[in-house]
């Protein structure tokens, strides 16, 4: 079957992809996704705070989703449930199958990778101790809590201090569970200020920076488990041991993208983000594949999951009607000092836009510093004043069309720190 777009997820990215598609004019898309309903992640995120930015109001997951699914509904978009993609070829050819259709190949004019991202497993950060039963990925318990029903411990010792574990360390505790403490292996959190203080200091849970599982015991269930303080090059220190009885460890150790099906179309990956490269329309190396949301990096807020992916989808749409740019006249964005990476990594110089949204994270705590940007001959054509940074939260700077005009060569976005 032949499509103009398909965009593969039907989470938060894919919804606005599509959205942002249809208004634009495209009138022939396929949504595929692998769960049995549309929303994503979002289903499972029964708490609040999502929308701020893009709704103006506070909405709980289901509720911000809701909002996108009964749109797209009013839309002519057709959507494949229970489908999983195998395989995406280089001429944008999507195989997939699923239990309705069986095995169907389509054929796109364009593509939207918005296929998000999983959590790290124990077995990726090689925890040392036993196997026993109640280890959990934290998105994993979330969804065992919020949409199975199942309660996954009642004694529960989280690792890492992202959001989902941050989240899940009041949501354990609002259902009756004792959540002992919050161990994170770096001297900062992860997770957004916001999430730290609703979730652990108002409901006096401590958080162990700086400290790590060094041993998980038990035969049939997690009985107890060791924790260390790690030095800068966070190897555990000996003598530094807690012990902490419970029957739960939850993980939150960070997110990867999914990314294995832009591997084999060969999209070109980048090594910082674990995503593709993309240009300022979210397109990768491969013209007429897009990529947006958690698939091409880890964001923070769904709000700008959503303004990200509706660019990827009027730049798909953009590339059904013939609007191509194949030019070879583009500026490098680079990563400088404390900057971990930036999005997106390349900008067409002879495009039509008026700025250019660059989002990135920086690599530690800053507190009263400026985001400087440079171009290869070391004028600086920008910079931004921040009171505070923190590698928790993505920070995202605007660049003038007249301003990148000027720059000489590539870019570079670098963070420079305010003299005490």
């Amino acid at each position: 079957m032949n499509y103009d777009l398909v965009i593969i997820g039907g989470g938060p990215a894919g919804l606005s992809a599509a959205q942002s598609a249809w208004e634009d004019g495209c009138r022939s898309i396929c949504i595929v996704e692998r769960d049995r309903e549309l929303g994503g992640i979002l289903n499972q995120c029964i708490h609040s705070g999502f929308g701020l930015h893009y709704f103006n109001e506070e909405l709980t997951g289901p509720e911000y989703a809701g909002r996108f699914i009964e749109m797209v509904g009013q839309t002519g978009v057709d959507v494949r449930l229970d489908a999983m993609v195998l395989d995406i070829t280089p001429d944008k050819q999507i195989h997939i199958v699923s239990s309705a259709g069986g095995y169907e190949v389509l054929q796109a004019q364009a593509v939207v990778l918005a296929m998000g991202c999983r959590e790290r497993t124990r077995g990726a950060i090689a925890i040392p101790g036993t196997r026993p039963a109640g280890v959990f990925t934290a998105g994993t318990a979330q969804r065992y809590l919020n949409i199975e029903g199942y309660m996954v411990g009642k004694r529960v010792l989280i690792l890492g201090s992202g959001d989902i574990g941050l989240i899940m360390a009041r949501r354990m505790t609002l259902e009756g569970a004792k959540v002992l403490a919050c161990v994170e292996v770096m001297p900062y959190s992860g997770g957004l200020t916001r999430n730290i203080v609703q979730c652990l200091h108002d409901f006096d849970i401590p958080l162990y920076l700086s400290h790590t599982i060094t041993d998980i015991q038990g035969r049939d269930r997690v009985e107890r488990v060791i924790v260390s303080e790690v030095g800068p090059d966070r190897r555990p220190i000996p003598g530094t041991e807690m012990t902490f009885d419970c029957d739960t460890v939850l993980l939150s150790v960070g997110l990867i993208p999914e990314n294995e099906l832009s591997r084999g179309a060969n999209i070109r990956m980048d090594t910082r983000t674990n995503g593709p490269i993309v240009f300022e329309n979210m397109e990768t190396s491969v013209p007429g594949v897009f990529a947006c949301g958690n698939v091409l990096h880890v964001h923070d807020l769904v709000d700008f999951v959503t303004a990200e992916a509706a660019r990827a989808g009027r730049a798909a749409a953009a590339y059904c009607r013939g609007q191509r740019t194949a030019s070879d006249d583009t500026i490098e964005l680079q990563n400088g000092n404390l900057v971990g990476y930036t999005v997106p990594q390349h900008i067409h110089r002879d495009t039509d836009f008026q700025t250019v949204d660059v989002f990135f994270r920086v690599r530690a705590i800053c507190g009263s510093s400026r985001i400087v940007v440079t171009d290869e001959a070391g004028a600086q054509i920008a910079s931004f004043p921040r009171e505070h940074m923190a590698p928790g939260e993505m920070e995202n700077i605007k660049l003038p069309r007249v301003l990148l005009d000027k720059a000489q060569g590539a870019i570079t976005i670098s963070v420079e720190e305010a003299q005490a």
